[in-house]
């Protein structure tokens, strides 16, 4: 019996089968499997605005196949355009709704198998927690990476003209130059071409196996993308066939696998978050502790913008995701027996994809960093933890000692640092911008950026309970937890307090004793959060902890 029987099948469901019948529908696409496709496409994302040219190719593939696609709509924020105002505020919360709107849409119309059809940060990782809760045979498939802009010989990003802004406070560039930053630095469609976020989430989906290998690398203007959506549009059907649910395929081994990639990869520090969130609606047992454990065994073999020259497409040219799992398959971690999307194992994908380019995927015994691209620190600072892109940490500041200067929003920070009030060996505390204090969790590339474009990212530090952009780097700390709001330590700080940092020893430190501490706690009062109205206040009351994955309970 297919699923989609009950909405279709006897004679009681004629009125059902004449509202598909009224939507164009025949009987015998009625008779097939009912795939459904979630498309977040719209106006605004350019990694999203050619999902509607996609999707058709998609859909041609699921007909090919003995399909029949029935494509509903989800929201998309673009975090870009939403930093630095009230819409980031929106940004992680958005991931919710569309879990929400996933799991109600293929719980109403109960679909045979589900296409997921995101590109970037939060769409793909809401997308996939709606999907785990229906449990049905699901594919993943996005729209792919841009390509890196050219400007004065080299290739540029999103991250070159943020960090161009500071760069023309700081007089080092005039407003002409920032222009021709800003007309060069996106241009196609597509997922900002650095290792950022959207970018991370889509590569290591690859290792998870919940998307057909090239997801994550294949550039979105190029025709492979249009043949990989019909190729995803057979393989959804496939799935269905063979009863392999997504739940079969996202198990604790294809999350371990999803780790050692981002490790190896140096993604964005939001896929702890995502990672962590997918695991509570997967059931899986994983904490923020076990990603430390992968960090100290898989080496970062890459450098993508923001931390180095190389871009996606630079990715997909050198091999791809599976050429790099065949390389770090050597450590031991991966398993290669989890079932993927393709029907097969992961072993099968990767076991004969070779490196084209042995600096943009290093060799083992020479990498770029020696453990993984991320860590988490934990301390006084952060009892639940924080997390870093450590691979993006000059040398010279793994520890550092720093004089804080505290800000209880990202705007009042960014007031300071515009106004040059950061100097070198300071630390920037920006609080109360957490998941319940934000709310939201507001993303912090505009601040960082601005100290990069400053030349200040080799000597200030900066530690929030809010997140980052996958376009950050630098000394940048963020996911503090406990966040201020609730009570977190990062809400006691004063300026001039001392902070240490110590990134090998993954620690983060406020130089105080443990009485000091307990005194400023018992005169300490919580805020209110910053939004106190509509869906956000809701969010707030609900959100969990950014250490485990910011969650609604």
């Amino acid at each position: 019996m297919r699923r989609s029987d009950v909405m279709i099948k006897g004679i009681d469901k004629a009125p059902h089968r004449s509202l598909w019948k009224a939507d164009g529908y025949t009987d015998e696409e009625l008779s097939r499997p009912i795939i459904g496709i979630a498309n977040s496409a719209n106006d605004i994302v350019p990694g999203h605005i050619h999902l509607k040219q996609l999707v058709e190719a998609l859909k041609a593939g699921i007909y090919m196949a003995g399909g029949t696609p029935v494509e509903f709509n989800t929201i998309a924020v673009d975090d870009g355009i939403a930093m630095g105002h009230l819409g980031m505020h929106y940004s992680l919360p958005s991931r919710e709704i569309i879990a929400d709107s996933v799991e109600t849409m293929a719980s109403a119309h109960p679909f045979d198998g589900l296409v997921l059809m995101p590109a970037c940060d939060k769409i793909v990782p809401g997308m996939l927690m709606g999907a785990l809760r229906v449990n049905i045979p699901t594919l993943m498939f996005s729209g792919g990476p841009m390509l890196a802009g050219k400007y004065n010989g080299r290739a540029i990003d999103l991250a070159q003209i943020f960090e161009g802004v500071g760069s023309k406070i700081a007089g080092k560039i005039d407003e002409a130059e920032l222009k021709a930053l800003e007309n060069t630095g996106c241009p196609t469609c597509g997922s900002c071409s650095g290792m950022y976020s959207a970018n991370s989430i889509n590569c290591i989906s690859e290792a998870m196996g919940i998307s057909l290998p090239g997801n994550g690398s294949i550039p979105a203007p190029y025709s492979s993308r249009t043949r990989l959506a019909k190729q995803a549009g057979k393989s959804i059907v496939n799935l269905v066939q063979k009863e392999i649910r997504i739940r079969d395929i996202i198990t604790k081994d294809a999350i371990i696998n999803a780790v050692a990639a981002d490790m190896a990869l140096g993604c964005s520090t939001n896929t702890v978050l995502h990672l962590l969130a997918i695991c509570q609606e997967a059931g899986i047992d994983f904490s923020i502790n076990d990603f430390n454990n992968i960090s100290d065994q898989i080496p970062d073999l890459c450098s993508f913008s923001p931390v180095g020259p190389y871009h996606l497409e630079d990715l997909d040219n050198a091999g791809g995701v599976m050429a790099l799992l065949n390389r770090i398959n050597k450590l031991g971690i991966i398993n290669g027996n989890s079932i993927t999307v393709t029907g097969k194992t992961l072993q099968e994908s990767y076991r004969d994809k070779a490196v084209f380019d042995d600096d943009v995927i290093r060799p083992l015994d020479n990498p770029y960093f020696s453990e993984g691209g991320l860590s988490i620190l934990k301390g006084n600072l952060a009892p639940e933890g924080s997390i870093i892109k450590q691979s993006g940490v000059d040398e010279s500041i793994l520890h550092f000692s720093g004089t804080a200067k505290v800000f209880d929003s990202e705007a009042a920070s960014l007031d300071a640092i515009y106004a040059q009030k950061i100097k070198a060996g300071d630390v920037v505390v920006i609080r109360y911008e957490g998941p319940a204090g934000g709310p939201g969790m507001k993303e912090m590339l505009a601040p960082t950026s601005a100290i990069a474009g400053m030349g200040l990212d080799k000597s200030v530090a900066l530690i929030t309970d809010g997140r980052f952009s996958g376009a950050t780097r630098g000394l940048s700390i963020g996911h503090i937890a406990p966040e201020a709001i609730r009570g977190g330590t990062i809400g006691l700080v004063k300026d001039g307090d001392k902070i240490i940092i110590d990134v090998k020893r993954r620690s983060i430190m406020l130089d105080l004793s443990d009485e000091e501490i307990k005194k400023r706690k018992s005169e300490w009062k919580p805020k209110e959060p910053k939004i106190t109205k509509g869906y956000l206040k809701r969010y707030s009351k609900l959100v969990t902890s950014s250490s485990r994955g910011a969650i609604l309970e």
